[in-house]
């Protein structure tokens, strides 16, 4: 389990040094991409002060089943990687294909993780091509990779990620030109702070959090103990739609 630090003090300033470093790291970006190296996405390394919105997580299975499962996740947090890929394969399999629930992931990056919103960024863009889930599990499965390291500045962090996530972007078959451009606009990063505004609200504090149904439980679950929370809420709603029926 990853948990949220408070907001540091020098987040501004900290964000208005990556703008520099971006400003910096542009032109050799585009002289890379003249040489034919391939799309690379620009510099991110936190979310910018701004209006949240309204969330809008991503949704796998029927939108209207009968229980929710929502997943509050940062893409750098290892918990997070474990859970999408020992666990959440098998929730999807066995609870939400075949209608029973439906599975919703919202964005909640950390602070302290350097290249979580630029993650965040790729898997919106994927989205974007209808291949969200795609991105969405290649960037969980490769995190070791692509996540920063102690000592590691962080311009060099962000650009061994985008490199990467650009090489992902063509192994699930995305239009390369078009995820790049979204990403370098940063064209989601309001879905992004409107779905971590929606954790905060919900008094998130690590990540992985999920909400089975109205309850909210802190931290990895197995797919046995994501079942019974399932089964609980599943039993309430029964219990509700009884007592509302007309005697």
């Amino acid at each position: 389990m990853v948990k949220a630090p408070a907001k540091s003090r020098d987040s501004r300033k900290l964000f208005l040094l990556i703008l520099g470093v971006v400003a910096v790291a542009g032109g050799a970006l585009n002289a890379m991409q003249a040489r034919g190296a391939g799309p690379a996405p620009r510099i991110v390394a936190e979310l910018p002060p701004g209006d949240a919105g309204k969330a809008r997580p991503y949704v796998y299975g029927r939108p209207d089943a009968p229980v929710s499962i929502s997943e509050f996740a940062d893409f750098e947090c290892p918990a997070c990687a474990q859970f999408a890929t020992l666990t959440e394969p098998d929730v999807r399999k066995r609870l939400a294909d075949p209608g029973q629930v439906s599975f919703r992931f919202y964005d909640f990056p950390l602070d302290q993780h350097r290249n979580s919103v630029l993650a965040s960024l790729s898997a919106a863009c994927a989205a974007d091509q209808n291949k969200f889930w795609e991105m969405h599990d290649r960037i969980f499965a490769g995190q070791d990779a692509w996540a920063s390291r102690p000592g590691e500045s962080d311009g060099s962090a962000n650009r061994r990620a985008s490199r990467l996530f650009a090489r992902y972007a063509k192994e699930i078959g995305l239009d390369e030109s078009a995820w790049s451009t979204c990403v370098e606009e940063q064209r989601h990063l309001d879905r992004i702070r409107a779905n971590r505004q929606a954790g905060i609200q919900r008094q998130v504090r690590s990540t992985p959090t999920f909400v089975v149904g109205n309850k909210m439980v802190p931290g990895v679950l197995s797919y046995d103990a994501l079942k019974r929370l399932v089964d609980e809420a599943m039993a309430r709603r029964d219990t509700s739609a009884r007592s509302a029926a007309p005697k």
